[in-house]
């Protein structure tokens, strides 16, 4: 049985999300504050978490950024109220999987959760022995920087480039692609696992970020390119060690 960490000051909230992934087949804990939310995730196993931002004593952001920082990997998806915009930006940055904006359908919730669990799940049957040593072989060198796939690191000159873990998922799959044109929906999808309509803003946004990171000046940028009307292309050509 799978399980999620409900995490919500509201308790018609938390009653709601209850009910609804308990009679999905979730097995359920709730959290009503950061600190209990933080606490919870790094002493249990969790397969998902569900969070919301404005939490008493550790707000959703700094709860994010505090398991991302201690190498929690669960999926997260945090919950927003309507005009909280930055927000949504800011805990995508920080780790999160996806967000949700109240008021939100338990049928969307369930989707959501199926959608990054079948992503993760896809990722992880891939990781055969034969994938995992092709995988160890895979770095790329670019002019100005190496990415290695197995360490999940992006270097310049032996200095570590910062990448949140999804601005990391973007690099990789454009390198793996060189030369062809991604539209957002085929990123979207790619990346983050599912294709929702209006949620194609992550892509530019995680876009602008890789290119402030990686590219010498991003304003005229050497690789990903923006193809106007369609979408992305990166044009990097890479020395591939195997």
């Amino acid at each position: 049985m799978k399980r999620i960490l409900v995490v919500d000051d509201e308790m018609a909230i938390v009653t709601l999300l209850k009910y609804n992934l308990e009679t999905a087949g979730y097995q359920v804990t709730v959290a009503m504050d950061g600190q209990k939310a933080f606490d919870e995730a790094v002493t249990d196993q969790y397969d998902f978490i569900l969070l919301d931002l404005m939490l008493p004593k550790l707000d959703g952001l700094e709860v994010t950024k505090r398991l991302r920082q201690e190498k929690i990997k669960t999926p997260i998806m945090i919950l927003t109220a309507k005009g909280e915009e930055y927000d949504k930006v800011i805990g995508l940055e920080l780790g999160a999987d996806d967000y949700l904006t109240k008021p939100f359908s338990p049928r969307e919730v369930l989707a959501r959760i199926k959608a990054i669990a079948r992503r993760t799940t896809e990722a992880t049957d891939e990781e055969t022995p034969a994938t995992s040593s092709k995988k160890s072989q895979e770095i790329y060198q670019f002019p100005d920087f190496t990415i290695d796939l197995v360490n999940y690191s992006v270097t310049r000159n032996g200095e570590k480039i910062k990448l949140t873990p999804k601005e990391f998922e973007l690099l990789a799959y454009f390198v793996k692609r060189p030369q062809r044109v991604l539209s957002r929906d085929k990123l979207l999808n790619g990346v983050w696992g599912f294709d929702y309509v209006g949620q194609t803003r992550m892509v530019d946004m995680h876009v602008s970020h890789l290119r402030e990171k990686i590219e010498h000046d991003p304003h005229q940028p050497q690789y990903i390119e923006t193809v106007r009307g369609f979408g992305y292309r990166f044009e990097g050509e890479a020395n591939q060690d195997h």
